[in-house]
Protein backbone atom coordinates (compact mmCIF):
# COMPACT_ATOMS: atom_id res chain seq x y z
CA UNK A 1 0.00 0.00 0.00
CA UNK A 2 1.41 3.26 -1.17
CA UNK A 3 1.59 5.56 2.05
CA UNK A 4 4.02 8.61 1.30
CA UNK A 5 2.31 11.92 0.34
CA UNK A 6 5.34 14.18 -0.48
CA UNK A 7 8.47 14.20 0.19
CA UNK A 8 10.91 16.38 1.81
CA UNK A 9 13.51 17.08 -1.18
CA UNK A 10 10.83 18.95 -3.15
CA UNK A 11 10.61 21.58 -0.42
CA UNK A 12 14.22 21.37 -0.11
CA UNK A 13 15.12 22.37 -3.49
CA UNK A 14 13.26 25.16 -3.39
CA UNK A 15 14.49 26.70 -0.33
CA UNK A 16 16.64 29.44 0.30
CA UNK A 17 19.61 27.69 1.35
CA UNK A 18 19.47 25.57 -1.76
CA UNK A 19 18.86 28.29 -3.79
CA UNK A 20 21.87 30.34 -2.57
CA UNK A 21 23.83 27.33 -3.22
CA UNK A 22 23.05 26.94 -6.64
CA UNK A 23 23.81 30.11 -7.58
CA UNK A 24 26.97 29.39 -5.80
CA UNK A 25 27.19 26.11 -8.25
CA UNK A 26 27.21 28.50 -11.35
CA UNK A 27 29.41 31.46 -9.61
CA UNK A 28 32.02 28.53 -9.14
CA UNK A 29 31.45 26.60 -12.58
CA UNK A 30 32.36 30.47 -13.90
CA UNK A 31 35.61 30.85 -12.45
CA UNK A 32 36.48 27.68 -13.61
CA UNK A 33 35.79 28.20 -16.85
CA UNK A 34 36.86 30.98 -16.90
CA UNK A 35 40.64 29.94 -15.19
CA UNK A 36 40.96 27.15 -18.02
CA UNK A 37 40.25 30.00 -20.77
CA UNK A 38 43.10 32.17 -19.04
CA UNK A 39 40.66 34.84 -17.58
CA UNK A 40 40.56 34.22 -14.13
CA UNK A 41 43.95 33.17 -12.63
CA UNK A 42 43.70 29.20 -11.43
CA UNK A 43 45.07 29.58 -8.03
CA UNK A 44 41.80 32.35 -7.55
CA UNK A 45 39.50 30.07 -9.02
CA UNK A 46 40.91 27.35 -6.29
CA UNK A 47 40.43 29.03 -3.30
CA UNK A 48 36.75 30.38 -4.19
CA UNK A 49 35.64 26.68 -4.70
CA UNK A 50 37.58 26.18 -1.46
CA UNK A 51 36.42 28.69 0.86
CA UNK A 52 33.29 30.70 -0.94
CA UNK A 53 30.73 29.89 1.52
CA UNK A 54 26.78 31.04 1.48
CA UNK A 55 24.48 31.98 4.43
CA UNK A 56 20.51 32.18 3.91
CA UNK A 57 20.26 34.56 7.07
CA UNK A 58 22.95 36.65 5.99
CA UNK A 59 21.74 37.22 2.74
CA UNK A 60 18.51 38.20 3.48
CA UNK A 61 20.08 40.27 6.28
CA UNK A 62 22.11 41.91 3.89
CA UNK A 63 19.53 42.05 1.35
CA UNK A 64 17.59 44.20 3.37
CA UNK A 65 19.73 47.14 3.19
CA UNK A 66 21.13 46.91 -0.07
CA UNK A 67 17.52 46.11 -1.99
CA UNK A 68 19.17 43.85 -4.13
CA UNK A 69 19.73 39.97 -3.80
CA UNK A 70 21.97 39.37 -6.23
CA UNK A 71 24.04 41.71 -4.38
CA UNK A 72 23.62 40.23 -1.38
CA UNK A 73 24.96 36.92 -1.89
CA UNK A 74 28.42 38.33 -3.67
CA UNK A 75 28.72 40.51 -0.30
CA UNK A 76 28.24 37.45 1.36
CA UNK A 77 30.78 35.37 -0.26
CA UNK A 78 33.06 38.18 -0.25
CA UNK A 79 32.85 38.06 3.28
CA UNK A 80 33.30 34.20 3.58
CA UNK A 81 36.77 34.62 1.80
CA UNK A 82 37.46 37.73 3.92
CA UNK A 83 36.91 35.27 6.67
CA UNK A 84 38.84 32.47 5.54
CA UNK A 85 41.65 35.34 4.66
CA UNK A 86 41.26 34.94 1.00
CA UNK A 87 40.09 38.37 0.17
CA UNK A 88 42.28 39.07 -3.02
CA UNK A 89 40.52 35.89 -4.66
CA UNK A 90 37.22 37.04 -4.33
CA UNK A 91 37.69 40.17 -6.90
CA UNK A 92 37.60 37.38 -9.09
CA UNK A 93 33.70 36.47 -8.02
CA UNK A 94 31.07 37.00 -10.26
CA UNK A 95 33.64 38.52 -12.83
CA UNK A 96 32.03 38.70 -16.34
CA UNK A 97 28.90 37.99 -14.98
CA UNK A 98 25.50 39.67 -14.58
CA UNK A 99 22.98 38.93 -12.06
CA UNK A 100 20.27 36.49 -14.43
CA UNK A 101 23.50 34.53 -15.88
CA UNK A 102 23.40 33.90 -12.63
CA UNK A 103 19.62 33.32 -11.21
CA UNK A 104 18.30 31.44 -14.64
CA UNK A 105 21.55 28.97 -14.79
CA UNK A 106 20.73 28.55 -11.12
CA UNK A 107 16.94 28.24 -11.58
CA UNK A 108 17.27 25.66 -14.36
CA UNK A 109 19.51 23.71 -11.88
CA UNK A 110 16.44 23.31 -9.49
CA UNK A 111 13.58 23.09 -12.32
CA UNK A 112 16.11 19.49 -13.24
CA UNK A 113 16.12 18.56 -9.60
CA UNK A 114 12.35 18.82 -9.19
CA UNK A 115 11.43 17.86 -12.94
CA UNK A 116 13.35 14.55 -11.43
CA UNK A 117 11.31 13.85 -8.78
CA UNK A 118 7.94 14.16 -10.80
CA UNK A 119 8.85 12.06 -13.77
CA UNK A 120 9.59 9.82 -11.00
CA UNK A 121 6.01 10.23 -9.92
CA UNK A 122 4.64 10.04 -12.78
CA UNK A 123 6.71 6.53 -13.90
CA UNK A 124 5.11 5.35 -10.55
CA UNK A 125 1.49 6.27 -11.18
CA UNK A 126 1.75 4.48 -14.82
CA UNK A 127 2.51 1.39 -12.93
CA UNK A 128 0.00 1.25 -10.44
CA UNK A 129 -2.28 1.97 -12.68
CA UNK A 130 -1.55 -0.43 -14.66
CA UNK A 131 -1.37 -3.21 -12.48
CA UNK A 132 -5.02 -1.97 -11.73
CA UNK A 133 -6.19 -1.89 -15.14
CA UNK A 134 -5.36 -5.86 -15.55
CA UNK A 135 -6.35 -6.35 -11.97
CA UNK A 136 -9.97 -5.45 -13.46
CA UNK A 137 -9.70 -6.12 -17.15
CA UNK A 138 -12.88 -8.08 -17.28
CA UNK A 139 -14.37 -6.32 -14.62
CA UNK A 140 -17.86 -5.47 -16.28
CA UNK A 141 -19.02 -1.80 -15.68
CA UNK A 142 -21.61 0.38 -17.39
CA UNK A 143 -20.37 2.94 -19.52
CA UNK A 144 -21.88 6.83 -19.16
CA UNK A 145 -22.39 9.36 -21.40
CA UNK A 146 -23.51 12.95 -19.76
CA UNK A 147 -23.92 11.19 -16.24
CA UNK A 148 -26.64 8.67 -18.28
CA UNK A 149 -26.39 5.05 -18.64
CA UNK A 150 -24.62 3.94 -22.33
CA UNK A 151 -23.14 1.02 -23.13
CA UNK A 152 -21.18 -2.02 -21.37
CA UNK A 153 -17.37 -1.04 -20.86
CA UNK A 154 -14.94 -2.87 -18.10
CA UNK A 155 -13.38 -1.11 -15.51
CA UNK A 156 -9.70 -2.50 -16.03
CA UNK A 157 -10.44 -0.53 -19.66
CA UNK A 158 -11.24 3.08 -17.56
CA UNK A 159 -8.27 2.19 -15.68
CA UNK A 160 -6.16 1.97 -19.19
CA UNK A 161 -7.59 4.83 -20.64
CA UNK A 162 -5.88 6.57 -17.57
CA UNK A 163 -2.88 4.48 -17.94
CA UNK A 164 -2.41 6.15 -21.42
CA UNK A 165 -3.22 9.52 -20.65
CA UNK A 166 -0.81 9.40 -17.42
CA UNK A 167 1.93 7.89 -20.09
CA UNK A 168 1.33 10.80 -22.25
CA UNK A 169 1.88 13.17 -19.22
CA UNK A 170 5.04 11.66 -18.82
CA UNK A 171 6.31 12.26 -22.10
CA UNK A 172 4.99 15.50 -22.95
CA UNK A 173 6.75 16.11 -19.37
CA UNK A 174 10.48 14.94 -20.15
CA UNK A 175 10.26 17.09 -23.16
CA UNK A 176 9.16 20.08 -21.63
CA UNK A 177 11.82 19.41 -18.47
CA UNK A 178 14.71 19.00 -21.34
CA UNK A 179 13.76 22.20 -22.68
CA UNK A 180 14.20 24.14 -19.19
CA UNK A 181 17.79 22.50 -18.51
CA UNK A 182 19.28 25.59 -20.29
CA UNK A 183 21.55 27.70 -19.20
CA UNK A 184 23.14 31.31 -20.16
CA UNK A 185 25.83 33.16 -19.32
CA UNK A 186 25.86 35.65 -22.39
CA UNK A 187 25.53 39.18 -20.09
CA UNK A 188 23.75 42.04 -19.66
CA UNK A 189 21.78 42.42 -22.96
CA UNK A 190 22.93 38.65 -24.51
CA UNK A 191 25.71 39.88 -26.31
CA UNK A 192 28.80 38.53 -24.60
CA UNK A 193 30.13 42.20 -24.06
CA UNK A 194 31.89 40.71 -21.27
CA UNK A 195 32.60 36.83 -21.89
CA UNK A 196 33.23 35.09 -24.81
CA UNK A 197 30.14 32.38 -26.15
CA UNK A 198 32.92 29.63 -25.56
CA UNK A 199 32.99 30.13 -21.93
CA UNK A 200 28.82 30.13 -22.02
CA UNK A 201 29.43 26.37 -23.21
CA UNK A 202 32.24 25.57 -20.88
CA UNK A 203 30.14 27.07 -17.70
CA UNK A 204 26.69 25.30 -18.74
CA UNK A 205 28.42 22.00 -19.53
CA UNK A 206 29.97 21.49 -15.91
CA UNK A 207 26.15 22.37 -14.67
CA UNK A 208 25.04 19.62 -16.93
CA UNK A 209 22.93 22.25 -18.68
CA UNK A 210 22.95 23.74 -22.82
CA UNK A 211 23.83 26.85 -23.59
CA UNK A 212 20.58 28.52 -25.05
CA UNK A 213 21.79 29.70 -28.02
CA UNK A 214 20.05 33.21 -28.10
CA UNK A 215 19.04 34.93 -24.96
CA UNK A 216 18.61 38.60 -23.67
CA UNK A 217 19.53 39.08 -20.09
CA UNK A 218 17.27 36.35 -19.34
CA UNK A 219 16.22 32.98 -20.89
CA UNK A 220 13.42 33.67 -23.10
CA UNK A 221 10.06 32.38 -20.92
CA UNK A 222 8.39 30.86 -23.77
CA UNK A 223 10.17 27.77 -21.84
CA UNK A 224 8.83 28.36 -18.51
CA UNK A 225 5.87 28.52 -19.81
CA UNK A 226 5.08 25.49 -21.24
CA UNK A 227 6.83 24.09 -18.89
CA UNK A 228 3.70 25.15 -15.94
CA UNK A 229 1.58 24.36 -18.99
CA UNK A 230 2.36 20.93 -18.82
CA UNK A 231 2.22 20.50 -15.10
CA UNK A 232 -1.20 21.89 -15.26
CA UNK A 233 -1.96 18.94 -17.75
CA UNK A 234 -0.83 16.60 -15.14
CA UNK A 235 -2.89 18.10 -12.68
CA UNK A 236 -6.22 17.92 -14.23
CA UNK A 237 -5.17 14.75 -15.77
CA UNK A 238 -4.86 13.97 -11.93
CA UNK A 239 -8.44 15.57 -11.37
CA UNK A 240 -10.21 13.79 -13.82
CA UNK A 241 -9.22 10.19 -12.00
CA UNK A 242 -10.20 11.92 -8.80
CA UNK A 243 -13.51 12.93 -10.30
CA UNK A 244 -14.42 9.88 -11.66
CA UNK A 245 -13.93 8.23 -8.24
CA UNK A 246 -15.92 10.56 -6.61
CA UNK A 247 -19.02 10.04 -9.12
CA UNK A 248 -18.31 6.65 -8.35
CA UNK A 249 -18.61 6.76 -4.89
CA UNK A 250 -22.01 8.44 -4.65
CA UNK A 251 -24.36 6.35 -2.26
CA UNK A 252 -26.55 5.77 -5.60
CA UNK A 253 -23.38 4.38 -7.42
CA UNK A 254 -21.34 2.96 -5.28
CA UNK A 255 -19.38 1.06 -7.84
CA UNK A 256 -15.80 1.72 -6.35
CA UNK A 257 -14.49 4.69 -3.39
CA UNK A 258 -11.27 5.67 -2.20
CA UNK A 259 -9.34 4.11 1.14
CA UNK A 260 -11.48 4.83 4.61
CA UNK A 261 -8.63 3.84 7.00
CA UNK A 262 -9.81 2.47 10.53
CA UNK A 263 -10.19 4.95 13.13
CA UNK A 264 -11.07 7.62 10.31
CA UNK A 265 -14.08 10.18 10.48
CA UNK A 266 -16.17 11.46 7.63
CA UNK A 267 -18.46 13.75 9.59
CA UNK A 268 -18.53 15.56 12.62
CA UNK A 269 -21.90 15.12 12.91
CA UNK A 270 -22.60 12.34 11.00
CA UNK A 271 -21.05 9.28 11.77
CA UNK A 272 -22.12 7.12 8.78
CA UNK A 273 -20.11 9.43 6.13
CA UNK A 274 -17.58 8.06 3.94
CA UNK A 275 -16.32 11.21 2.01
CA UNK A 276 -14.52 11.44 -0.81
CA UNK A 277 -12.35 14.22 0.87
CA UNK A 278 -8.81 12.99 -0.86
CA UNK A 279 -10.49 12.94 -4.31
CA UNK A 280 -11.77 16.53 -3.53
CA UNK A 281 -8.29 17.94 -2.50
CA UNK A 282 -7.12 16.70 -5.58
CA UNK A 283 -9.59 18.33 -7.68
CA UNK A 284 -8.98 21.62 -5.62
CA UNK A 285 -5.39 22.01 -6.08
CA UNK A 286 -5.67 21.26 -9.66
CA UNK A 287 -7.40 24.94 -9.64
CA UNK A 288 -4.61 25.95 -8.28
CA UNK A 289 -1.84 24.57 -10.54
CA UNK A 290 -4.14 25.77 -13.73
CA UNK A 291 -4.27 28.93 -12.46
CA UNK A 292 -0.42 29.32 -12.92
CA UNK A 293 -0.78 29.38 -15.86
CA UNK A 294 -1.93 32.43 -17.03
CA UNK A 295 1.11 34.35 -15.05
CA UNK A 296 3.54 32.31 -16.73
CA UNK A 297 2.06 33.18 -20.20
CA UNK A 298 2.22 36.77 -18.98
CA UNK A 299 5.70 36.57 -18.16
CA UNK A 300 6.42 36.14 -21.72
CA UNK A 301 6.49 39.71 -22.79
CA UNK A 302 9.31 41.41 -20.68
CA UNK A 303 10.25 45.18 -21.72
CA UNK A 304 12.83 45.12 -24.31
CA UNK A 305 15.92 43.12 -23.05
CA UNK A 306 14.80 42.60 -19.80
CA UNK A 307 12.45 43.82 -16.74
CA UNK A 308 12.08 42.12 -13.36
CA UNK A 309 8.08 41.19 -13.43
CA UNK A 310 8.80 37.71 -14.09
CA UNK A 311 11.05 37.36 -11.13
CA UNK A 312 8.19 37.90 -8.54
CA UNK A 313 5.61 35.83 -9.86
CA UNK A 314 8.54 32.86 -10.83
CA UNK A 315 9.15 32.80 -7.30
CA UNK A 316 5.65 31.76 -6.52
CA UNK A 317 4.69 29.68 -9.36
CA UNK A 318 7.25 27.40 -9.94
CA UNK A 319 7.95 26.39 -6.21
CA UNK A 320 3.86 26.03 -5.92
CA UNK A 321 2.95 24.16 -9.14
CA UNK A 322 6.32 21.57 -8.81
CA UNK A 323 5.27 21.39 -5.40
CA UNK A 324 1.82 20.85 -5.78
CA UNK A 325 2.50 18.41 -8.49
CA UNK A 326 4.37 16.16 -6.57
CA UNK A 327 1.95 15.83 -3.60
CA UNK A 328 -0.98 15.32 -6.40
CA UNK A 329 1.18 12.56 -7.77
CA UNK A 330 1.71 10.88 -4.56
CA UNK A 331 -1.96 11.11 -3.23
CA UNK A 332 -3.35 9.75 -6.90
CA UNK A 333 -0.97 6.85 -6.47
CA UNK A 334 -2.12 5.90 -3.05
CA UNK A 335 -5.90 6.50 -3.70
CA UNK A 336 -5.78 4.48 -7.11
CA UNK A 337 -3.19 1.55 -5.17
CA UNK A 338 -5.84 1.54 -2.31
CA UNK A 339 -9.08 1.92 -4.62
CA UNK A 340 -11.91 -0.01 -3.04
CA UNK A 341 -14.07 -1.66 -6.15
CA UNK A 342 -17.20 -3.67 -5.59
CA UNK A 343 -17.68 -5.58 -8.75
CA UNK A 344 -20.95 -7.28 -7.48
CA UNK A 345 -22.68 -3.15 -7.50
CA UNK A 346 -21.03 -2.33 -10.91
CA UNK A 347 -23.31 -5.64 -12.57
CA UNK A 348 -26.21 -4.82 -10.73
CA UNK A 349 -26.32 -0.97 -11.96
CA UNK A 350 -25.52 -2.52 -15.18
CA UNK A 351 -28.62 -4.62 -15.24
CA UNK A 352 -30.74 -2.35 -13.47
CA UNK A 353 -32.07 -1.26 -16.93
CA UNK A 354 -33.23 -4.22 -17.60
CA UNK A 355 -31.19 -4.73 -21.38
CA UNK A 356 -32.09 -0.94 -22.55
CA UNK A 357 -28.15 -0.62 -22.86
CA UNK A 358 -27.90 -3.11 -25.67
CA UNK A 359 -30.60 -0.75 -28.34
CA UNK A 360 -27.62 0.57 -30.26
CA UNK A 361 -26.72 -2.79 -30.52
CA UNK A 362 -30.19 -3.86 -30.96
CA UNK A 363 -30.35 -1.36 -33.77
CA UNK A 364 -27.93 -1.99 -35.67
CA UNK A 365 -28.66 -5.70 -35.78
CA UNK A 366 -32.41 -4.88 -37.39
CA UNK A 367 -30.70 -3.18 -39.82
CA UNK A 368 -28.12 -5.77 -41.02
CA UNK A 369 -31.22 -8.15 -41.00
CA UNK A 370 -33.31 -5.55 -43.88
CA UNK A 371 -35.21 -3.22 -41.76
CA UNK A 372 -35.30 -0.13 -42.48
CA UNK A 373 -32.91 1.94 -39.82
CA UNK A 374 -35.62 4.77 -39.42
CA UNK A 375 -38.31 1.70 -38.86
CA UNK A 376 -35.60 -0.18 -36.56
CA UNK A 377 -34.80 3.39 -34.23
CA UNK A 378 -38.49 4.14 -34.50
CA UNK A 379 -39.12 0.50 -32.87
CA UNK A 380 -36.30 0.17 -30.65
CA UNK A 381 -36.73 4.12 -29.19
CA UNK A 382 -40.66 3.49 -28.60
CA UNK A 383 -39.95 0.11 -26.06
CA UNK A 384 -36.36 2.00 -24.99
CA UNK A 385 -38.62 5.19 -23.64
CA UNK A 386 -41.78 2.66 -22.48
CA UNK A 387 -39.31 0.96 -20.46
CA UNK A 388 -37.38 3.93 -18.84
CA UNK A 389 -40.82 5.05 -17.75
CA UNK A 390 -42.24 2.10 -16.43
CA UNK A 391 -39.13 0.10 -15.37
CA UNK A 392 -40.21 -2.47 -17.37
CA UNK A 393 -38.22 -5.29 -19.24
CA UNK A 394 -36.69 -4.31 -21.87
CA UNK A 395 -34.79 -7.17 -23.57
CA UNK A 396 -38.68 -9.15 -22.72
CA UNK A 397 -40.90 -6.43 -24.62
CA UNK A 398 -38.43 -6.63 -27.56
CA UNK A 399 -38.25 -10.68 -27.59
CA UNK A 400 -42.09 -10.60 -27.63
CA UNK A 401 -42.20 -8.00 -30.56
CA UNK A 402 -43.55 -9.58 -34.00
CA UNK A 403 -42.00 -6.96 -36.44
CA UNK A 404 -38.57 -7.15 -34.29
CA UNK A 405 -39.39 -11.36 -34.37
CA UNK A 406 -39.57 -11.16 -38.12
CA UNK A 407 -36.01 -10.10 -38.77
CA UNK A 408 -34.45 -11.66 -35.42
CA UNK A 409 -35.04 -15.22 -34.14
CA UNK A 410 -33.81 -16.45 -30.84
CA UNK A 411 -30.45 -16.92 -31.04
CA UNK A 412 -30.04 -13.76 -33.11
CA UNK A 413 -31.57 -12.33 -29.79
CA UNK A 414 -29.32 -13.57 -27.74
CA UNK A 415 -25.93 -12.04 -29.36
CA UNK A 416 -27.74 -8.85 -29.79
CA UNK A 417 -28.01 -8.69 -25.55
CA UNK A 418 -24.54 -10.77 -24.94
CA UNK A 419 -21.86 -8.49 -23.08
CA UNK A 420 -19.15 -10.78 -24.41
CA UNK A 421 -19.92 -9.52 -27.69
CA UNK A 422 -20.05 -5.70 -26.46
CA UNK A 423 -16.49 -6.57 -25.11
CA UNK A 424 -15.17 -8.91 -27.48
CA UNK A 425 -11.85 -6.57 -28.28
CA UNK A 426 -10.78 -5.55 -24.87
CA UNK A 427 -7.88 -7.91 -25.20
CA UNK A 428 -6.93 -6.21 -28.43
CA UNK A 429 -7.97 -2.80 -26.57
CA UNK A 430 -4.84 -3.65 -23.75
CA UNK A 431 -2.24 -4.95 -26.35
CA UNK A 432 -2.47 -1.38 -27.92
CA UNK A 433 -2.09 0.22 -24.66
CA UNK A 434 0.28 -1.55 -23.27
CA UNK A 435 2.46 -3.47 -25.28
CA UNK A 436 3.62 -0.12 -27.04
Amino acid sequence: MITRYTRPEMGRIWSDDNKYQQWLAVELAASEALAELGEVPGEAAAKLRRHAQVDAARISQIEREVKHDVIAFTTCVAESMAAAGESEASRWFHYGLTSNDVVDSAQALQVRAASELIAEDLAGLCEVLKQRAFEFKNTVQIGRTHGMHAEPITFGWKLALWYDDVRRNLGRFRAAAEEMRVGKISGAVGVFAHIRPEAEERICARLGLRAAPIASQVISRDLHANYVSVLALIAVTLEKMALEVRHLQRTEVGEAEEPFSAGQKGSSAMPHKRNPVTCEQICGLARVVRLNVQPAFENVALWHERDISHSSVERIILPDSTILVDYMLARTSWLIDGLVVRPERMRRNLEQTRGLVFSGQLLLDLAGAGMLREDAYRIVQSHAMHSWETDGDFRAVIEADPEVRTFLGSEQLAGTFSLERQLQHIDEIFSRVFLQ
